[in-house]
């Protein structure tokens, strides 16, 4: 049976789910959101993330800083997966629930589960395939929302690359904003395959936007040696990854400025690249990104791309480097 406190805690937390839903339903809807976050710690004591998509909700138990008995964590989420059906009008089939621990390396992109969980959710009247069970991340990263917009809307006519390209949720947003072409990086043939079911499912094609199976670094050196360039990339990698694909270990909190520096070499007169980081470790050193990109401007644009539904302002940091012209 839970405990007193137990179901003090689900009341409180159906009462702030109600309370949060309803003021972000009308934004939601005006801006075509079927994703979003609805809770984020908000109540220090149900240390919990939870987002709506479409009609299931995903919950996910952060690792909390002491030990709690299997069995009692498993009741207590099974209450709070109640009490948040409860609140948001949601069949008790169709919460799932997952435990966010500290990742290092590739076990972010690790399946979990085999469950296939799949749904299509819209967002800004662009379709997106996400797997609620399988995997620690659905394959639509929230928080990025506004970035994707800023992409979109600056892509016309543009050559783009999308690097660390996950699901390719920043390529379908570039294709979709008039891109001249879309190129995807990225060394996973999972991920690479749900980049192009996304792209198929807002008509476009790799024909015409190609997917390329490749360690980042790799192929930045030998698009440089070839003189190809792109007028629009986004860099958002993990922040560590030792994939067995990789010449070396990956850490974005030392090699960012050697990546940006490669980035840079193919970037063309009057380009703009994106970079973002979760990584909270990161030391963004001005002195170094004012050496890279010969004559560009760096500004960080982290709070422009933060969205209503995320209140935690460092859940990335992301910064923008402009050239100016030939």
């Amino acid at each position: 049976m839970p405990s007193e406190k137990d179901l003090r805690q689900a009341e409180y937390f159906r009462n702030r789910l109600a309370k949060n839903e309803k003021v972000l339903r009308r934004w939601a809807r005006r801006e075509g959101v079927e994703a979003l976050r609805l809770y984020d710690r908000d109540i220090p004591e149900v240390p919990l993330a939870l987002d709506r998509y479409g009609d299931s909700l995903l919950m996910a138990l952060y690792e909390r800083p002491y030990e709690k008995e299997e069995a009692l964590e498993v009741e207590w989420l099974e209450l709070m997966a109640a009490a948040a059906a409860e609140a948001l009008g949601v069949e008790p089939g169709r919460v799932f629930t997952k435990t966010r621990k500290r990742q290092r390396g590739e076990e972010q992109y690790e399946r979990l589960r085999r469950d296939r969980a799949e749904m299509v959710v819209k967002e800004g009247g662009l379709s997106f395939l996400v797997n609620l069970s399988d995997y620690l991340d659905t394959g639509l990263f929230l928080d990025h929302r506004p970035t994707r917009a800023m992409v979109k809307a600056e892509s016309a006519g543009k050559r783009a690359l999308n690097l660390f390209c996950y699901t390719g949720s920043f390529s379908v947003y570039a294709a979709s904003g008039g891109a001249s072409s879309v190129t995807s990086v990225d060394l996973s043939n999972t991920y690479l395959e749900w980049a192009a079911r996304n792209l198929s499912l807002n008509g476009y094609s790799a024909k015409d936007h190609p997917l390329i199976k490749a360690d980042v670094s790799v192929f930045l050196d030998e698009a440089a040696a070839a003189g190809r360039s792109w007028d629009l990339i986004v860099a958002d990698p993990p922040t560590f990854s030792n994939s067995k694909g990789a010449l070396e270990d990956f850490d974005v909190n030392e090699d960012w400025p050697r990546l940006l520096r490669a980035c840079a070499r193919v970037l063309s007169p009057g380009g703009r690249l994106y970079f973002s980081t979760n990584s909270r470790s990161l030391a963004w050193k001005p002195e170094i990104a004012a050496g890279i990109g010969r004559s560009g401007t760096w500004e960080d644009i982290s709070l422009a791309t933060l969205p209503p539904d995320f209140r935690n302002a460092r859940i990335h940091r992301c910064w923008r480097l402009s050239l100016g012209g030939s």
